[in-house]
C-alpha cells in the first residue's frame, strides 16, 4: 500500500526535516538526555513520536479543521504551550548546579509530559494539516492512505529524535563538574524559552 503513494519519497523528506530541526521536543530530549542519561530520553521520544502520528491520523478523519475554523482556538493554545515551555525552560535554568553522577531523577519529563506537548503546541497540528493536505491525496483510500502517513512519521521521527538523546548522551562526559552541568542547565533553559517564543513572535 505504501508503495502505491506517489508523494511517498517528497513525504519521507519532509517527514525527516520536520522531525530533525531543533525544536523545543528536540532540546527537552538533548537535555534529559545529558542530565539523566539516555534512558530517560526514550520515554521522550516514544511519546512525543506517537503523540505527532496520533494527531496525524485525528487530522485525517477532520478533528484538526476546528484550528482553522476557529483561529482564537489556535491563539489559546498557542500561548499554553508557550507560558508550559517557559516554566519548563525556568526549571532546567534553575535546577542544581550538581555533577551528572548526583542528580536525582525525580524532575524528568515523562512520556505523557512529552505527548501532552504536542497536543496543546499549535506547530505541530498545522504539521498534521500539511501532510493531510499535501500528501493524503484524495478518493475512497485517503484514509487509508493517512494511516500509513501516521506510521511512516512515526517510524522517521523515532530516529531522529533519537539523535538528539545521542549528543546529549554524548555531551555528559562534559558535564562531570557543578560548573559545567550549571552551564549547561542554563544554556539548555534559554534556548527551550527561545525555541518557545520564536513561535510566537515570528
Amino acid at each position: 500500500m505504501l508503495s502505491s503513494l506517489p508523494t511517498l519519497l517528497p513525504f519521507l523528506l519532509f517527514a525527516f526535516v520536520a522531525s530533525i530541526t531543533p525544536g523545543p521536543t528536540n532540546i527537552l530530549v538533548l537535555s534529559n538526555s545529558a542530565r539523566y542519561g539516555l534512558g530517560a530520553a526514550v520515554p521522550i521520544i516514544f511519546g512525543a513520536c506517537a503523540s505527532a502520528a496520533i494527531l496525524v491520523l485525528l487530522v485525517g478523519a477532520g478533528v484538526g479543521s476546528s484550528l482553522t475554523s476557529w483561529p482564537a482556538l489556535q491563539t489559546v493554545m498557542q500561548w499554553v504551550g508557550v507560558m508550559w515551555l517557559s516554566y519548563l525552560a525556568w526549571q532546567i535554568f534553575r535546577a542544581p548546579a550538581e555533577a551528572i553522577s548526583t542528580r536525582k531523577t525525580e524532575a524528568r519529563l515523562g512520556w505523557l509530559g512529552a505527548a501532552s506537548l504536542q497536543w496543546i503546541n499549535p506547530k505541530t497540528w498545522m504539521m498534521a494539516l500539511a501532510v493531510v493536505s499535501v500528501f493524503a491525496g484524495a478518493g475512497e483510500d485517503r484514509f487509508a492512505h493517512v494511516i500509513h502517513l501516521s506510521v511512516v512519521f512515526f517510524l522517521i521521527s523515532l530516529p531522529c529524535l533519537g539523535v538528539w538523546a545521542l549528543l546529549g548522551a554524548g555531551s555528559s562526559r562534559w558535564l562531570r563538574s557543578p560548573q559545567a552541568m550549571q552551564r549547561f542547565n542554563r544554556c539548555m533553559g534559554l534556548l527551550l524559552l527561545g525555541s518557545a517564543w520564536l513561535s510566537v513572535l515570528a
